[in-house]
């Protein structure tokens, strides 16, 4: 057995025998044109989870189709395109589907509770830590939590934009074990795969860039497609989340050991701390600075090391102490985040002094300890 064939194997099996396991359904594998919610396919999602919780895992179910299935009742055949719109639909559907989900797990004696989220809410450490703590005394309670993002409320400058990455971040958020990502293709393939000659891609390594994959965007009915489960499975790994992405047809077959189709994504060796996630890959950034080319290899290379003010060759946009910001190059590619120390008027008259003390070390704090700086 090949070294990658191996690794692929280990990874399975630790997905297979996985404690506290995170299920995202897209909307196409639980909503139609018309009828909206499908509530044999949620019957049929319901028994596999079920399936998975009789073994001794703990599951979290997110689920997208809130605005899918709102336009059945409301007789819409064309899902919505303005805002407003889709709010008003997702208010009725998310309704829909806090009732057919707890429907379907009503056959197992199971309560369901719903839980909806926005960016803003996992953004902030303290809202992001509450629902934490709600999430894991409904499983300690018994209760299967149905997450979604809050679609009624969301803004469009705080939009997850599609419930693959919620669901990447609600797995951080638990330390899951494992995420499966559950929509309408069995896997992931370098291409469209009903075009001639597509391969399924078995098994993705923490630092396979992918290069050569083809991916496309969401369907009539939902909002992501195979680049943002892509992301969101990226994501997911970065934090140290094995991932599994395939098709929710296979749903029974992926919760139960053995499954050797869909595509698995390798994690991080070593989880990420809950605060270098939420400066990488959650929090918004609020100003960016210019590095020269000896900061950006002092940080970029080597151990961990925080930044200097001595570094930084200019402030790019302006920031308040204890906000997230970009870390640019000459060029302005980014190329980490952190916390910044001073504010970005502070930081500007340093610059311009130029202190000596400064310049030969950077005494006094630096603009990112390196507990905060995150290379991207």
């Amino acid at each position: 057995m090949s070294d990658a064939a191996s690794a692929e194997k280990q990874l399975r099996d630790r997905i297979a025998s996985a404690k506290r396991v995170v299920i995202k359904i897209g909307s196409s594998a639980i909503t139609s044109v018309g009828p909206g919610v499908r509530r044999d396919r949620l019957e049929f999602l319901a028994d596999a989870a079920e399936g998975r919780m009789a073994a001794g895992s703990d599951v979290f179910m997110v689920s997208s189709g809130a605005v899918a299935a709102g336009m059945a009742p409301l007789g819409m055949n064309v899902r919505p395109r303005d805002i407003a719109s889709k709010q008003a639909v997702a208010s009725v559907g998310q309704a829909e589907l806090a009732g057919a989900w707890g429907e379907a797990f009503a056959r197992h004696d199971r309560k369901t509770g719903l839980v909806l989220l926005t960016a803003t809410d996992i953004g902030r450490r303290d809202t992001a830590r509450n629902a934490q703590r709600t999430l894991d005394k409904m499983r300690t309670l018994g209760i299967v939590p149905i997450i979604n993002e809050n679609d009624a409320i969301a803004t469009y400058e705080f939009h997850f934009g599609d419930n693959d990455r919620l669901a990447a971040l609600v797995a951080h958020l638990l330390s899951a074990d494992a995420l499966l990502l559950l929509s309408d293709v069995d896997a992931m393939y370098d291409r469209n795969p009903s075009q001639p000659g597509a391969e399924r891609i078995s098994y993705v390594a923490q630092h396979d860039l992918l290069a050569n994959v083809e991916a496309g965007d969401g369907g009539a009915l939902g909002t992501g497609g195979m680049a943002s489960k892509l992301a969101a499975a990226k994501l997911a790994a970065d934090a140290g989340v094995p991932v599994v992405l395939t098709s929710a047809e296979l749903a029974d077959q992926a919760v139960s050991p053995g499954f050797t189709g869909g595509t698995v994504f390798e994690p991080r060796a070593e989880r990420m701390s809950a605060r270098r996630f939420w400066v990488r890959h959650v929090a918004d950034a609020h100003g960016s600075v210019s590095l020269d080319d000896g900061a950006v290899a002092a940080i970029t290379t080597g151990p961990r090391r925080s930044l200097l003010v001595a570094g930084v060759s200019h402030v790019q946009r302006g920031f308040f102490k204890g906000d997230v910001i970009e870390l640019c190059d000459r060029a302005g590619a980014l190329v980490a985040r952190g916390i910044a120390g001073y504010d970005a008027a502070e930081l500007r008259d340093l610059l311009e002094l130029r202190a000596a003390e400064t310049e030969k070390g950077g005494i006094g704090r630096p603009l990112v300890h390196a507990d905060d700086l995150v290379v991207i």
